[in-house]
């Protein structure tokens, strides 16, 4: 159905995993998938390609965005709205977070043709709303969590940024990275974590 859906998760919650099966179960219907990630995602590229890439080892070529870009002309471009094709067409969009508000309209707008499906986070290390995916909780038809669980059992909601095994508090709003540099903890461990280092670093 044509809609406008939004799927988030906390980090290794395996949204990336869930878009690149739903990409194929699409293509397995022979329907024809436009696969989108943010440019700023560096983390997948080969021989001037871009890649969408899961955990798991699931990779599939894909089409970059910058907050500049608008999704009507980029539709345009890859004829995604071609009035023979468009009932069979999709968008999928990995890393929503990284959307601009405008940018979230203009999908709205165009989820009236096909659909557009949206997997990202839903907040930064913060505990502060991404401004894509809050206009995607505002804007989206549909809107699901992917749960991923902490290391101590519960459900993970925090997106901790790391450093040295520390938790960062203070910083850029965008820092690209995976198992590397964040990690999702339920909000317990990461109160528990953070007291620790406070009280560890304020002696």
């Amino acid at each position: 159905m044509n809609k406008l859906y939004f799927r988030y998760g906390a980090m290794g919650s395996s949204k990336t995993a869930q878009a690149l099966m739903l990409k194929f179960n699409y293509e397995q219907k022979g329907h024809t998938v436009f696969l989108f990630k943010p440019v700023v995602d560096k983390r997948c590229e080969e021989n001037g390609k871009a890649y969408v890439a899961s955990r798991i080892g699931l990779k599939a070529e894909c089409i970059e965005f910058s907050s500049q870009d608008d999704f009507w002309q980029l539709s345009q471009e890859y004829a995604i709205l071609n009035v023979k094709t468009v009932s069979k067409n999709v968008i999928i969009i990995d890393e929503c977070q990284f959307l601009t508000a405008k940018q979230v309209e203009q999908l709205k707008e165009i989820s009236l043709y096909l659909p557009v499906l949206c997997f990202g986070l839903l907040t930064n290390y913060k505990t502060e709303l991404f401004e894509g995916s809050k206009r995607l909780i505002e804007l989206a038809d549909s809107i699901a969590e992917v749960k991923s669980v902490c290391k101590c059992g519960r459900k993970a909601t925090i997106n901790v940024r790391l450093s040295k095994g520390l938790i960062v508090t203070q910083g850029n709003e965008i820092e690209i990275g995976g198992d590397d540099k964040y990690e999702g903890m339920c909000y317990y461990c990461y109160k528990k974590k953070l007291l620790s280092q406070q009280k560890k670093y304020n002696k």
